[in-house]
């Protein structure tokens, strides 16, 4: 995932070194009034992950097809049943059974 340049000034974001040599940093300085000489980067990883996970479903939300994604969760949540009942059957089998 990537910041936005909105993004970095909204949640005021920590400036790290970037990456020097980038051949795209010159232009992106100028267009957002930065020193060319020190490049600098915002990692994701300094929004609160809370947010993060916000943004994140944010973006996908409208490429997801709800009724397939209420399909999948609904047999995984079936599977994880037969597991469930599979791993009591195995800690506990019943007297006299097959086990």
């Amino acid at each position: 995932m990537l910041l936005t340049h909105d993004q970095v000034r909204d949640y005021a974001l920590p400036a790290a070194v970037g990456k020097a040599g980038d051949p795209r940093w010159a232009k992106f300085a100028a267009r957002h009034d930065l020193d060319p000489a020190r490049p600098v980067q915002w990692e994701v990883e300094a929004l609160d992950p809370a947010e993060l996970h916000r943004l994140v479903l944010a973006a996908v939300a409208p490429y997801i097809d709800q009724t397939v994604l209420a399909d999948r969760i609904a047999e995984e949540e079936r599977q994880r049943g037969q597991l469930r009942a599979f791993a009591e059957r195995w800690l506990h089998p019943a007297p006299g059974g097959d086990g």
